[in-house]
């Protein structure tokens, strides 16, 4: 069974809806290549001077509110609107990813899929540049908590600032098995930002607390799949047990990411257990203050802490 006779038996394919979106801008999706310094923010200098500058701002903006002794800055609208738009893209993207895949995990199957040269079609490819693309745009979500003076935690800071960077990685390694976590990632800002709309519209949502929970699981199947991935490179071989001999991607790029991915599973599960803890146990403590609001009206306690 062939890719493209899997692909025909899809009734319905976004795409092709899609490709007549980003036609007038001369994209073709399926001829799409990834060409480091033509293409837009495709350096390591970018990345790090907008690692730097996203920095600098958040930090030289905190300042500044608290110095000038300003009232914060709010605008609900601003906030919904910031909300739908991130969850109804990663649902357009999500739903992208999922009949491009489907031929190649009905062909190959799912965990060999993980690594096959099939799973990084110039379509992915260039659907993991839009995701990219959105890692830079989601710095709003610190720019919007710095605006209404709202407290800013290390896990939000870092893992806006790190997650741009391992995006980046991804592509310029060319890691197939990045789609994985990519994937699970979308799924969960569907969820997350939708929340964060509908709070920021002044309705109470029950659930917030899975948003973390749901995080912390992702982050979890998250290092599963970048395991399976160094078992195929480097543990099978060396110890002679069966393997996959097609896996694609550079260490570096591997490497960089476990260790980073590694990082937020225990960040979260430090937060998740600082800010509802009490809560279980009865008491108020440090969560109640973490209910705070924040800029795009979710709670600190799982606002912009976003995943990947």
């Amino acid at each position: 069974m062939s890719l493209s006779s899997v692909a025909a038996q899809i009734p319905l394919r976004p795409s092709e809806y899609f490709d007549l979106m980003v036609k007038p801008f001369g994209i073709i999706p399926n001829q799409w290549k990834w060409q480091p310094g033509e293409t837009w923010l495709s350096t390591w200098n970018i990345v790090m001077a907008g690692t730097v500058g996203y920095l600098a701002l958040v930090f030289g903006g905190r300042y500044l509110m608290d110095s000038s002794q300003s009232r914060p800055i709010k605008n609900r609208t601003i906030d919904s609107i910031h909300n739908a738009f991130l969850s109804l893209f990663s649902a357009l993207l999500l739903v992208l990813y999922i009949e491009e895949l489907y031929p190649v995990i009905k062909v190959h199957g799912f965990f060999p899929s993980l690594c096959h040269p099939d799973a990084w079609s110039p379509r992915i490819v260039y659907m993991h540049y839009l995701f990219y693309l959105s890692k830079w745009y989601e710095f709003l979500d610190t720019i919007f908590l710095v605006l209404k003076k709202k407290p800013l935690q290390f896990l939000h800071v870092y893992h806006h600032a790190m997650t741009m960077c391992l995006m980046f990685t991804q592509i310029e390694g060319m890691n197939v098995v990045s789609w994985g976590p990519t994937v699970l990632n979308l799924a969960v800002h569907v969820v997350m930002y939708y929340y964060y709309f509908l709070a920021s519209r002044g309705k109470r949502v029950w659930w917030k607390k899975y948003i973390t929970i749901i995080q912390i699981t992702q982050f979890v199947l998250d290092v599963a799949i970048t395991h399976y991935f160094f078992y195929h490179i480097y543990i099978a071989p060396a110890f002679g047990l069966p393997y996959l001999d097609y896996c694609q991607g550079t260490t570096s790029a591997a490497l960089f990411g476990c260790a980073l991915i590694w990082s937020y599973l225990v960040l979260f599960i430090q937060f998740f257990n600082k800010t509802y803890k009490p809560q279980c146990n009865g008491g108020g403590g440090d969560a109640g203050r973490l209910e705070k609001k924040t800029s795009a009206g979710s709670s600190i306690s799982v606002g912009t802490e976003k995943s990947k």
